[in-house]
């Protein structure tokens, strides 16, 4: 089987999304160019943002439509992030919210995909 290792999103603009993602995540930008922005996430697994305009087979037009989730420790952790992320002006599509898979909130980013923020329901 092969191994896991890029989320690819394509985006309006790599060197803004790029920037965002850094200053959310604060983790560091290690490619960019004018069509695609690199960034590492855990395990070894990349973020990869690539220019909707020259991805290929062409996504230009369509909006977000792909979701990243992230997972804190308890829903305590989901109400902080939700405040801190509420903050730093990012647009809200669902206030924090107890489901059957445990309490999140999503926020979106610049090209609208979604950001679920989530505390697993306790086993």
């Amino acid at each position: 089987m092969p191994d896991f290792s890029f989320l690819l999103l394509h985006v309006e603009s790599p060197a803004a999304s790029a920037k965002f993602y850094n200053e959310l995540l604060g983790i560091p930008i290690i490619e960019q160019s004018p069509t695609f922005a690199m960034l590492p996430l855990r395990d070894g697994v990349m973020l990869g943002l690539w220019s909707r305009a020259t991805a290929e087979p062409n996504t230009a037009g369509q909006p977000g439509g792909s979701e990243v989730a992230f997972t804190v420790s308890d829903a305590a952790a989901v109400e902080e992030t939700h405040t801190a992320w509420k903050m730093r002006g990012l647009a809200i599509a669902q206030v924090p919210t107890r489901m059957d898979f445990g309490t999140n909130f999503v926020a979106l980013d610049p090209d609208g995909h979604r950001l679920r923020v989530f505390a697993p329901e306790a086993a």
